[in-house]
């Protein structure tokens, strides 16, 4: 198989969608690969190590996208991108289509085969390619959080861990997932009260298990979200439901709750954000304030940090990718069940069932495609 791997062209995006190592163990297995000029050089490859790992070095996207059976990315196509998707190839990549009724459309037309990492389960039901990019995302989550605190930066001027004699900053973690937990061990290491909220009892007992006594947890209500509004510096989104926009559970009218200079990181913003009032920016402009409480809500956070993220991406997705490449999409996801959850269109159908219920769409089983 022809496998193309083109530049990111997001706003800030210095992730790429394979390695140099990547590249190798799919040129080792007999296929080629095409990589697009200095794709890499945000992450801090150079096309020359591409080139050493047997990938050809092309001039432009256009050239990947024309010549790949199967493109691999980071970030869901943009418009550009989208044009220059067609029937019978496969795109492997995040795509978070729920809150993209724009994208959705664009990829149906298209008629190619798209496969998310964010849909695609392993055998425990976990999410095998997000984890990776939310373990970094809920790490950074609380770092950014601490920045943006600083009254230079726009915040109520807190130190997150505070000092002897002074309190610490209270963080408030939305949802105990992959996303959470990262984001709690940061929080705590760094000496903030926490708190985690959570519907799923199990989870918070595991969390309780974790880190005993150093962290506080709610069952996720209404009535608890309030409760902790008002002494919250703090609140990280960590909420995911799989292939669905996220849930809403901070409205507009609950930020007169909260502070004065208080900070909102929602990492559920490629999902629509459980935040009313949040909606995505970018690296270069990527706070607002909404009555009075700063919002940060930056769609591809790991896109900060490219070379932890890009090497911790293509250590989940190669060995999927070099499956898609030996075997054809049809026999790799016909062969295990979860990878077949990642499909998320094909050949203008929508045959993910969470997006096809969000956006009103007509839903193929993927199964009748197989």
């Amino acid at each position: 198989m022809i496998v193309g791997c083109p530049k990111e062209i997001k706003n800030n995006e210095n992730r790429v969608g394979l390695t140099p190592a990547g590249a190798k163990a799919l040129t080792g297995a007999g296929h080629m690969v095409f990589v697009e000029a200095s794709a890499g050089l945000g992450s801090g490859f150079t096309d020359a190590e591409y080139t050493a790992a047997g990938a050809k070095m092309l001039a432009t996207a256009k050239e990947v996208f024309d010549g790949a059976e199967m493109v691999i990315k980071v970030k869901e196509p943009q418009k550009g991108e989208i044009a220059m998707l067609r029937k019978g190839q496969i795109l492997f990549t995040y795509l978070h289509l729920a809150p993209d009724p724009e994208q959705t459309a664009g990829l149906l037309k298209s008629g190619a085969t798209t496969i998310a990492y964010e849909t695609i389960t392993d055998a425990q039901g976990k999410l095998p390619l997000l984890t990776p990019m939310s373990e970094v995302a809920g790490r950074m989550a609380v770092q950014i959080g601490a920045q943006y605190l600083q009254k230079t930066n726009g915040g109520r001027g807190m130190l997150l861990g505070g000092v002897p004699g002074v309190l610490p900053a209270h963080v408030v973690v939305l949802g105990g997932g992959v996303v959470g937990i990262n984001a709690i061990k940061i929080a705590v290491g760094m000496g903030a009260r926490v708190t985690v909220l959570d519907r799923s009892l199990q989870t918070l007992r595991y969390l309780d298990d974790i880190f005993g006594n150093r962290i506080e947890t709610l069952w996720s209500s209404d009535a608890h979200v309030e409760e902790v509004l008002p002494s919250a510096d703090l609140i990280i989104g960590a909420v995911l439901v799989p292939g669905a926009a996220a849930p809403r559970l901070i409205r507009k009218d609950m930020l007169k709750l909260m502070k004065q200079g208080s900070v909102i990181v929602d990492v559920a913003v490629d999902q629509g954000g459980c935040v009313e009032t949040t909606h995505a920016t970018t690296h270069a402009d990527p706070i607002y304030f909404v009555e009075g409480v700063l919002h940060y809500g930056v769609a591809n956070m790991p896109g900060a940090v490219p070379r932890t993220s890009t090497i911790a991406l293509t250590n989940a997705t190669l060995p999927y990718a070099l499956k898609l490449a030996n075997m054809g999409w049809k026999q790799a996801l016909a062969s295990d069940p979860g990878f077949l959850l990642g499909l998320n269109t094909c050949e203008g159908k929508m045959t993910c069932e969470p997006v096809a219920r969000d956006q009103k769409l007509d839903y193929t089983d993927p199964k009748s495609l197989l």
